[in-house]
């Protein structure tokens, strides 16, 4: 097996021990990771369903990188081709698409946003 391949299996591996984990923060933030292998879909075609999301003081979700539902992308014209988007992120009521490339760079785009968001 290739470096790279072991790589991407390993932060797999890595991302699907850590669901169910919450970590709490010493500023009163939280951050929760759920994650678990389904069966390769047109909405999930990696196999993953996930949710890593952060939550301040008040439970309110502030950054999220999920796959739950599917999102539109904003300003197509009605009749126009339509890409049904579900790897997205949340940034408070701003959602955006998510290019989901591999459980390694979900990690550390996660955590990026998180770092982002608590140094503001």
């Amino acid at each position: 097996m290739s470096n790279d391949i072991q790589g991407e299996a390993g932060s797999l591996e890595a991302l699907l021990d850590l669901n169910g984990e919450i970590y709490m923060m010493d500023t009163g933030y939280w951050v929760k990771i759920e994650a678990k292998r389904v069966s390769p879909s047109p909405s999930i075609p990696h196999g993953i369903r996930y949710s890593l999301t952060l939550h301040d003081r008040n439970n309110a979700r502030v950054v999220g990188f999920d796959n739950a539902h599917a999102i539109k992308p904003k300003g197509r014209k009605r009749f126009s081709g339509r890409k049904v988007t579900w790897d997205h992120k949340h940034r408070m009521d701003k959602v955006e698409p998510y290019e989901f490339e591999s459980a390694g760079h979900l990690l550390n785009d996660f955590w990026g946003a998180v770092d982002k968001q608590m140094g503001e």
